[in-house]
C-alpha cells in the first residue's frame, strides 16, 4: 500500500523539468510546447493576419475594408452596402532545447491548423456587426523522464514517466459597434469560450527491484471541459481625422474576464497482474480568465500605417490560489503580464496600374512581454518579430491574399534555466490569409442584367 501511495504521489505531479528525447513530427494541434502543460495551455496571438504581421498591434486600427478582431468599436467603420470576410490558416515549427545533467536534449515539432474566421457587415448607418471564431489557447506536448527519488528507487526501482496532452479552447465573439458621434465610436461584444483539453500520464517500472509482476504501470487521464461566456467593451477616437491626408486613432478595450470553472474529469488506473484499481473524480477547476486592458494608437495615410499597443492582463490576482506542482519540487503559478506591440505597413502606391509590386503592402513588427506563468517563483519573458505582405486580388480593389511570418523565443536567463530545468524555446510561424471586401457592391440589386 505504501508503495502504491508513493507512486501516485509522483505520477500525478506535472513535470516542467523533464528531459526530452529528440524527434520531429507533424500534427493538426495548434501548439507543441512543454509550456502548455498547465492551466488552459499556451495563449494564441489574437487578430487577423495583417495585424499579426504588425506585431499583433491593432486596438486602434479603424478601416472600412479590413476586419478588426481586437476592438468591437471598429465594427462601426464598415461601409454601407459592403461585407468584409477574413479567413486564415497557420503553420508552426517549434524548436525546444534543455540543459540537464551536462546534457542537451532537443526536440522539434510542426503543427498546422486554421487561425481565424471572421466577418463584418453594416446594420445601419454608423452601426456595424462583427463575428469571429479564433483559437484562444492550445495544448500540445509529449515529454518523458525518470523519477529521481531515493525512496522510490530503493523500494520499487527505476520508474519512467510519459506525459502527453492536446486540445484547445476556442473563442467565439459576436458584437456591435456604433459611432456615437463624429470621430468617436463604442463597441460591445459577447465572448463564448469552449473546448476540451486531454492530459494523460503513464508510469512504468523499467528496472523492478521488488520482483517480477508485483507492479506493472499506473495510467492517468484528465479531461478539461470549458464552456463559459465573457464580455468585452471598446472605444475608438479619431484624434486627427483628415481622410484624404492622415488619420490618428486612439483605441482602448476592456475584457471583463471571470471564472472559467472548467469541469475536470480525473481518472487514475493503477494495478498489477492480480487486479486493477480505478479512481475517478470530477471537480471544478478554479481558474480565472484575466481582466484585460489594452490601449493603442494607429496612424494611417495613403502609404503608411503605424500601430502601437500596450496590453495588461490581470492573471495573478484572480488566480492567487491556483498552483501546480512540478516533479522537481517547484511551483507553477500565474502572474500579471505587460505586453508591448508595434508595427508598420507600407504601400508604395495603391493606384499604380502598371507595376504590381507598387500596390503590394509590406509589413513588419515586434512584440515583447511577460509570460503569464512563473516556475519556482522565477519569471520568463518572451518576444517575437513579424513580417508579411498583402497582395491585392484586383486593380483598384481592397480584397487581398496575405502572407505572414513570425519568429519568437521564450526562456529565462541561463542560470534560471539550469536551476529549474526550463526549456529554451524558439518557434517560426507561417500564415496565409484571405481578406475579402465587398467591392462588387454586395446587397445592391443590379439595374440591368
Amino acid at each position: 500500500m505504501h508503495v502504491k501511495k508513493t507512486i501516485v504521489k509522483w505520477v500525478v505531479a506535472a513535470a516542467v523539468a523533464l528531459p526530452c528525447g529528440a524527434w520531429a513530427q507533424t500534427s493538426s494541434i495548434n501548439a507543441f510546447s512543454p509550456y502548455s502543460m498547465y492551466g488552459i495551455g499556451e495563449l494564441q496571438t489574437q487578430g487577423a493576419l495583417p495585424t499579426r504581421s504588425m506585431g499583433g498591434a491593432g486596438v486602434g486600427m479603424r478601416s472600412s475594408s479590413r476586419v478588426n478582431l481586437l476592438n468591437p468599436a471598429a465594427y462601426s467603420a464598415t461601409a454601407p452596402k459592403t461585407f468584409l470576410f477574413d479567413f486564415g490558416v497557420e503553420g508552426q515549427n517549434f524548436y525546444n532545447s534543455q540543459q540537464r545533467d551536462g546534457r542537451t536534449a532537443r526536440t522539434s515539432y510542426n503543427t498546422f491548423n486554421f487561425h481565424d474566421i471572421a466577418l463584418q457587415m453594416p446594420l445601419a448607418r454608423k452601426l456595424g456587426l462583427g463575428f469571429s471564431l479564433t483559437p484562444y489557447s492550445s495544448v500540445g506536448y509529449r515529454v518523458t523522464g525518470t523519477i529521481e527519488d531515493d525512496e522510490i528507487w530503493g523500494n520499487i526501482g527505476r520508474v519512467q514517466q510519459l506525459y502527453s496532452g492536446e486540445g484547445d479552447v476556442t473563442e467565439v465573439k459576436l458584437g456591435i459597434g456604433w459611432m456615437l458621434f463624429k470621430n468617436f465610436s463604442i463597441g460591445v461584444a459577447g465572448q463564448y469560450y469552449w473546448g476540451d483539453i486531454d492530459r494523460s500520464f503513464t508510469t512504468t517500472v523499467t528496472n523492478n527491484v521488488v520482483g517480477s509482476g508485483s507492479f506493472t504501470a499506473a495510467i492517468g487521464k484528465q479531461t478539461y471541459s470549458v464552456s463559459r461566456f465573457m464580455g468585452q467593451v471598446g472605444v475608438q477616437w479619431d484624434i486627427i481625422n483628415q481622410p484624404r491626408r492622415r488619420i490618428l486613432t486612439l483605441g482602448a478595450t476592456y475584457d471583463i474576464g471571470g471564472d472559467l470553472r472548467p469541469d475536470v474529469t480525473s481518472t487514475v488506473y493503477s494495478g498489477n497482474l492480480f487486479g486493477t484499481t480505478v479512481t475517478e473524480q470530477s471537480p471544478h477547476l478554479k481558474l480565472v480568465l484575466p481582466h484585460q486592458v489594452a490601449v493603442g494608437l494607429y496612424y494611417q495615410t495613403s502609404r503608411i500605417q503605424v500601430a502601437a499597443d500596450y496590453v495588461y492582463q490581470d492573471w495573478g490576482s484572480g488566480n492567487k490560489g491556483y498552483r501546480e506542482q512540478a516533479s522537481s519540487g517547484f511551483e507553477v503559478a500565474y502572474r500579471n503580464t505587460n505586453t508591448f506591440k508595434a508595427g508598420l505597413e507600407w504601400t508604395p502606391n495603391r493606384m499604380d496600374v502598371r507595376r504590381i509590386l507598387k500596390r503590394w503592402s509590406y509589413r513588419v513588427g515586434f512584440r515583447y512581454g511577460d509570460y503569464n506563468q512563473t516556475f519556482g517563483g522565477k519569471t520568463l519573458n518572451e518576444y517575437a518579430v513579424t513580417a508579411g505582405i498583402g497582395i491585392p486580388l484586383k486593380i483598384m480593389g481592397a480584397s487581398s491574399i496575405d502572407l505572414g511570418i513570425e519568429y519568437g523565443r521564450r526562456g529565462g536567463p541561463s542560470r534560471i534555466n539550469d536551476r529549474v530545468g526550463l526549456v529554451k524555446q524558439q518557434y517560426f510561424k507561417f500564415a496565409v490569409g484571405i481578406s475579402m471586401f465587398g467591392e462588387d457592391y454586395w446587397f445592391v440589386r443590379p439595374k440591368y442584367d
